[in-house]
């Protein structure tokens, strides 16, 4: 008697790997204007200039070493279509 089970286990085995392919594929950029940009919304990638800066918050260093120092800062950042305050 043949058995069926080797059949299936490979074709599970492939279905496996084609989702971790899928998972590990990047995606190319879609680069936006800022008139585009709507509240809530985030991952966005564009070009920008940054028009001026300011330090909100800067903190002295962590107990370990290994880590920086914490600074935020407040950046005006544009293009050709509008301007946008970005916390960086």
């Amino acid at each position: 008697m043949a058995t069926t089970g080797q059949p299936k286990r490979q074709g599970q085995q492939q279905q496996q790997q084609q989702q971790q392919n899928k998972t590990t594929e990047k995606r190319k950029p879609v680069f936006v204007k800022v008139d585009q940009l709507k509240p809530g919304t985030k991952g966005h990638t564009l070009v920008a200039k940054v028009l001026s800066s300011n330090m909100v918050l800067q903190k002295g260093r962590a107990a370990s070493r290994n880590l920086r120092q914490t600074r935020i800062a407040e950046c005006l950042v544009g293009d050709e279509t509008g301007t946008v305050l970005f916390t960086a």
